[in-house]
């Protein structure tokens, strides 16, 4: 336990240059900008999008049911519980939970707490895996967990920081993808709003679309902002 504690204390932020800091840039847009590359990664920042149902869920007091995720990057978390409240914070922390997730991460690099960050991460994935209802899903989780565990055990200090920081803006460019895609179907394509977040929190609230779409804007668009000026401030 003491060796535990011990791998988890804050260390010196890993160093990176400014060639090198654009590498990482490139290496995050290739993970998360071309379609054949993001068909997969999608299904990673599908399942940060559900668990950001889940844990808003969990913290107003609501019981999560289960997760799926599908292969065309669709996903559900159900959860139950009394009052609007709870429901309505869960259901309005799917979309921002990738941007608000790599902001954090990123920070958590820049600051040395790596490790730190990617313990947490990976006990989060653990226990994600007794929650997941569908084979696919559970398949998702499980690679995930893996390559956390993998990134634990065999790469130095220094790589897991990189693979971080490359997860993390991925995540935060992931996050603007999928507001651009729930925009898309408020604006062209209104035969799929049953898929939208923002047309289910104005089904259970009355609360109109526009301000649940709004909100999501608001949290990302703040989680970006912090991402930038951390790297700024640090690199």
């Amino acid at each position: 336990m003491d060796d535990l504690l011990a791998s988890l204390a804050r260390t010196t932020p890993v160093a990176i240059s400014p060639t090198l800091l654009i590498v990482i840039v490139a290496a995050a847009a290739v993970l998360s900008i071309p379609q054949p590359i993001w068909k997969w990664f999608g299904l990673f920042t599908t399942l940060v999008h559900e668990l950001g149902h889940a844990v808003g869920a969990i913290l107003t007091g609501r019981f999560v049911h289960g997760m799926k995720i599908r292969m065309n990057h669709s996903g559900e978390a159900v959860s139950s519980g009394r009052g609007k409240l709870g429901s309505s914070i869960s259901g309005s922390l799917g979309y921002p939970a990738p941007a608000i997730v790599g902001a954090i991460q990123l920070w958590c690099v820049t600051q040395g707490y790596t490790a730190m960050a990617l313990f947490v991460g990976g006990i989060v994935l653990v226990l994600t895996l007794l929650v997941i209802r569908n084979l696919f899903g559970f398949l998702v989780v499980a690679v995930s967990a893996a390559a956390s565990a993998a990134l634990w055990v065999w790469a130095t200090p220094e790589q897991q920081s990189y693979v971080l920081l490359v997860i993390a803006i991925a995540l935060l460019v992931g996050s603007v993808r999928g507001l651009a895609t729930v925009i898309g179907v408020h604006t062209r394509r209104r035969d799929q709003l049953s898929t939208s977040d923002a047309y289910l929190l104005f089904k259970r609230t009355g609360i109109p679309s526009v301000a649940w779409l709004l909100l999501f804007s608001a949290l990302i668009g703040a989680s970006v902002v912090w991402a930038v000026t951390t790297v700024l401030e640090t690199y």
